[in-house]
């Protein structure tokens, strides 16, 4: 496991004995921003939003937007979860869904910010992490290194606005040390200057999951579009890329047709696999032996 990980916080998970197998893993898209992560032994559900088609979500200062979509299973058709990942809290990312029916034992890693509000709400006290900051997550033989990596929701003075965001890094690494399978998630970020840090920091990422969407709050893009995700997959050059966050909610300005074209255009089409609610992409993880 990384050094940085081991010098900062800490979290043991109880062993359930199940297998932990390092070769093969999934992601399964529910819909908006929620992805469950199985690999190593683990299983994370990040930004869970289980709202349906129709209904609305505050956007905070009276902006609301309504879901386009159903999401691809009921909170209540969870598996058990190790670990849910919260980006940040805004209405699409964390709802009243999963604020009444989550699990509140299960531990949440988090921004400063929204970990403030959901133990506010009875859950277990999160992980709350600042950018750069890692956390050590141990389950019997199995480690999971996450470090919250830059983001940003808004340009100037719409970020007073938005909530604060974070991006994930997953390092992932079996009983004999070494990191098997690192998976970055963007978070709702835009394009900016501090996400040229992370390829420096991390320059082989295996899987990259994308918020797109081109998200528009008050005219202003406050989520990456298809021009800025070409140029995140260019800057970050994760070996595969999954985009996710890009049809849910009215506010989403820019389709993934959109993307498609502009990743062709690109010439990066090989790299990316496309999930529609309810797919599993499985992903095979050669035998590296830590990097």
């Amino acid at each position: 496991e990384s050094e940085r990980c081991v010098l900062e916080k800490n979290l043991v998970l109880a062993d359930r004995g199940e297998n932990v197998d390092v070769d093969r893993g999934s992601v399964f898209f529910v819909g908006t921003a929620t992805v469950i992560i199985r690999y190593g032994g683990f299983t994370i559900l990040t930004d869970p939003n289980f709202l349906h088609a129709g209904d609305h979500v505050h956007l905070g200062y009276g902006l609301r937007s309504q879901r386009r979509t159903n999401p691809a299973i009921e909170i209540e058709d969870l598996p058990p979860l190790d670990l849910v990942l919260l980006s940040h809290l805004h209405g699409d990312h964390f709802d009243r869904v999963a604020e009444e029916k989550l699990d509140k034992a299960v531990p949440i890693v988090t921004t400063p910010h929204a970990a403030r509000y959901l133990e506010g709400k009875g859950f277990r006290p999160p992980s709350a992490l600042n950018t750069w900051e890692s956390l050590l997550v141990r389950k019997g033989d199995a480690r999971l290194c996450v470090t919250s990596m830059p983001g940003t929701h808004a340009p100037g003075p719409l970020r007073k606005v938005l909530p604060p965001v974070m991006g994930s890094m997953l390092e992932f690494a079996g009983a004999e040390g070494g990191v098997r399978l690192r998976i970055y998630i963007t978070g709702d970020t835009l394009l900016y200057d501090r996400l040229r840090e992370i390829p420096e920091r991390y320059p082989e990422i295996d899987l990259a999951l994308l918020h797109l969407g081109g998200t528009r709050v008050l005219g202003l893009l406050v989520t990456m579009d298809a021009e800025q995700g070409v140029e995140a997959m260019r800057l970050i050059n994760p070996r595969t890329a999954v985009p996710i966050h890009y049809n849910d909610y009215t506010v989403f300005k820019s389709p993934l047709e959109d993307f498609k074209e502009a990743l062709a255009q690109a010439g990066l089409e090989d790299r990316v696999r496309y999930l529609a609610h309810g797919d599993t992409y499985d992903f095979e993880v050669p035998g590296n032996g830590g990097r």
